[in-house]
């Protein structure tokens, strides 16, 4: 009956609504307007002996309208369920602001703002809209919470609910007019030192975690890749990228040549304690390492490194122009074990930013069964990458079942499409 645009770029969201319903609307009064006074005319100019024909024309007619108007009902019904799926889509629309726990604060950012100097003559917009999503109605109560705080006063130490919030889709947080938690960073060690020399513990929020020092953090398996991944001096993370333990650890020298001298700037993907992007440091090479706080402080340790951490979840389209990249690096957490469309919304995602004949580094991607393993494979396939390594191995499990999985290592070339 409809379709919806959401539009984001410019922070609006306008939605508009498909012409079959107006239309067809239309056309049934001109229908009905037209039909009405032809049966006027036709009833004043005729003779008594068409009387009865003239009443049999009645009662058709009479028929007819009652079907227009049941039309026109359901028509009428069809736009007002197309006006709850737009608010719906639109989902602030249907957060309850009614409740006794709802901050003020909340409701103000939720309110459309119109422009002070009215039309924008650029944007075409007339008011701003908050840019909070349907998402954060799925977690209301959290969101109530992490929003019930004094203005213009420090914020609640509360990094863990927004995280919440985050992992639920509810993204960007609305959280806009307190003043962070300061922490003190003495002791940050200058760059490139800071590469491999582990931050002292005082430069980190330790709250609403169970670890409170990095020795702690030290030995403990938080991910595939993130074994042991925040000793960086007697683990195997300084090693990691530049030495081969299998045939499916690819070593980033031999990757950069594939790239052909062409490599400055990159996106790793779920990067652990950020030490694949120390190495591209060392070479000159950029790279934005994604992250979460989850089981411990990576944001602040990647950038206690002097590197770029990016607070994101997978769930969220990544904020960079088209064609930005010249390499994408992903490992084990690029499958979290959700549903098959999260996976190819995430790779059509990496291809975005990707540019053409820039490299994608797939790192020990686990596959469960053989199942799993044709199924990505069909899926990278459909790209029409070029594969410069390709390579599928065994690893033991260590952080799982234990057991020995298949896992997938390749360098591919995304092609240059018209």
């Amino acid at each position: 009956m409809g379709s919806v645009s959401l539009k984001i770029g410019d922070g609006t969201a306008s939605f508009r609504r498909a012409t079959v319903c107006s239309s067809g609307v239309n056309i049934l009064m001109i229908f009905s307007v037209i039909t009405t006074n032809l049966f006027a005319l036709y009833a004043f100019s005729s003779s008594p002996k068409d009387l009865h024909n003239h009443h049999l024309l009645h009662k058709n007619f009479s028929l007819i309208s009652e079907q227009v108007t049941l039309i026109l009902r359901e028509i009428d019904l069809s736009q007002k369920k197309l006006a709850q799926m737009e608010k719906d889509l639109l989902g602030y629309e249907s957060i309850d602001l009614s409740r006794n726990n709802t901050s003020n604060e909340l409701k103000l950012f939720l309110r459309r703002h119109h422009l002070p100097l009215g039309k924008d003559s650029k944007t075409g917009i007339t008011e701003m809209v908050s840019s909070v999503g349907h998402s954060c109605d799925q977690s209301s109560h959290l969101l109530y919470q992490y929003m019930n705080y004094k203005v213009s006063g420090p914020c609640p130490n509360d990094w863990s609910v927004a995280q919440k919030l985050v992992l639920k889709g509810c993204e960007p947080l609305p959280r806009r007019r307190c003043f962070a938690k300061t922490i003190s960073k003495v002791g940050l060690l200058p760059f490139p030192t800071s590469l491999w020399e582990p931050p002292v513990n005082n430069t980190v929020n330790w709250s609403g975690l169970g670890c409170k020092s990095f020795e702690c953090l030290k030995g403990k398996k938080l991910s595939r890749d993130c074994i042991g991944c925040f000793d960086l001096v007697n683990g195997y993370e300084n090693q990691r990228f530049v030495k081969s333990r299998s045939k499916n650890d690819f070593v980033v020298d031999d990757v950069l040549t594939l790239g052909g001298g062409g490599i400055r700037i990159g996106l790793d993907v779920g990067g652990g304690s950020g030490s694949f992007g120390a190495v591209m440091a060392e070479r000159n090479v950029t790279v934005v390492t994604t992250t979460l706080n989850v089981g411990a402080p990576f944001s602040e340790f990647i950038a206690a490194r002097g590197l770029f951490p990016l607070f994101l979840s997978l769930d969220h389209r990544f904020p960079f122009y088209d064609n930005v990249f010249d390499l994408v690096h992903a490992a084990s957490g690029l499958d979290d074990g959700g549903r098959q469309e999260k996976l190819e919304f995430l790779m059509f995602d990496i291809d975005r930013v990707l540019r053409a004949g820039g490299l994608f580094w797939l790192d020990n991607l686990y596959c469960v069964d053989e199942e799993k393993k044709r199924e990505l494979t069909r899926l990278i396939e459909r790209f029409g990458y070029k594969k410069l390594k390709w390579v599928v191995g065994e690893k033991v499990d260590s952080l799982g079942s234990g057991k020995s999985q298949a896992v997938l290592s390749a360098v591919l070339q995304k092609p240059a499409r018209v």
